[in-house]
């Protein structure tokens, strides 16, 4: 890895080169919470004064812009009793990532593990990703995140440079050689010494800014221990199985797939819509069963895929401790109070 110092000024010039020649994806304003707090979304964005380079956490991921909510994967149209296939990726120019959290990042490699990795890998994912210029940005814990506890507090990989803000400069670690090049258009230097001492300095104190955790110590032993632990029905009695919990999550990829006919049947589309297996209908199969009619048997499993099964096949977990889940949640279930229930083998009051 390569490192570089910026001047603070000379990141508007970065995002005006950028810019000038790509679609750009950044942290923006978007409202205000009942609150009154800020909240902030991804958007693609043309005035680098529009990026909040500050900004806690968008309500919703990164991953829209890889895996959309809706996305048509084929269209068929008939003409003169012939039928025509046309297959779109829905990409067709790079695009950049202007400002990702570490969470954020690794929640994509958690993806990339399955939707490319994978046997069969999806190749309207793999479209986007291979296309993505990402940079990201150092962040400051939230209430509610628990990155450090899941290992995705930094990123390692994933990124092609990573932004550092270590006091009157930038300090930039650079994986790729397309950002090599872009940062040799802009004023850069050698780090010294000192600017490697902040660096460290600005790491070890948002180390101590963490207020949630997560124990994970031998957790999908433990899993495997209370799969039938009555925790699980009373976290269900409260869960409302509305899905909004896998609609903000940044590594939950379940999706189905339907056919639209026109009414004249001289058009069609497949279209693919992610979709949440808190739902009621997610295990309904043909012949109308349904494997998990319950509400507390779908949360259960839920926690099992990022926790359990997931470890076993990829040896880390899906969850990446973002918090959103908990944020979002109406009935306000959170990860930490789960797991920490079921390590006890009980539901407190208090949670």
């Amino acid at each position: 890895m390569i490192f570089r110092v910026i001047e603070k000024a000379e990141l508007r010039s970065l995002f005006t080169m950028l810019s000038a020649a790509n679609r750009v994806i950044g942290p923006v304003g978007v409202g205000l919470d009942r609150s009154g707090r800020q909240l902030y979304g991804f958007e693609e964005v043309h005035d680098f004064d529009r990026v909040a380079l500050d900004y806690t956490m968008t309500s919703l991921s990164a991953k829209k812009y890889f895996l959309p909510y809706r996305e048509i994967m084929a269209t068929f149209t008939m003409d003169n009793k012939d039928w025509q296939k046309r297959i779109d990726y829905n990409i067709d120019a790079p695009f950049v990532f202007f400002g990702m959290h570490a969470c954020d990042i690794n929640a994509l490699n958690r993806l990339d593990k399955v939707l490319m990795g994978s046997v069969y890998p999806m190749p309207y994912y793999a479209a986007k990703r291979k296309n993505a210029f990402i940079i990201g940005i150092g962040c400051e814990p939230q209430p509610n995140c628990f990155c450090r506890s899941m290992g995705t507090d930094t990123a390692l990989h994933g990124f092609d440079m990573f932004i550092t803000d270590i006091g009157d400069r930038y300090f930039i670690e650079i994986q790729s050689d397309t950002a090599f090049n872009f940062l040799k258009k802009i004023r850069t230097g050698e780090p010294v010494e000192a600017d490697h001492l902040s660096f460290m300095k600005t790491g070890a104190g948002k180390n101590e800014k963490f207020a949630a955790s997560v124990d994970t110590t031998d957790l999908t032993k433990i899993l495997d221990m209370e799969f039938q632990s009555e925790v699980w029905k009373q976290w269900g009695d409260k869960c409302l199985g509305c899905g909004t919990c896998a609609n903000v999550c940044p590594t939950c990829y379940c999706y189905s797939v339907e056919e639209e006919v026109s009414i004249d049947l001289t058009a069609a589309a497949k279209v693919k819509k992610l979709y949440s297996c808190n739902l009621i209908d997610f295990a309904v199969v043909a012949g109308g069963h349904n494997f998990r009619p319950e509400r507390h048997s779908r949360l259960k499993y839920r926690y099992y895929h990022k926790h359990r099964g997931f470890v076993e096949a990829y040896e880390e977990s899906l969850c990446v401790g973002c918090g959103r889940c908990g944020e979002a949640c109406l009935a306000d279930i959170t990860v930490p109070e789960v797991i920490a229930s079921v390590r006890e083998g009980r539901k407190t009051d208090g949670q």
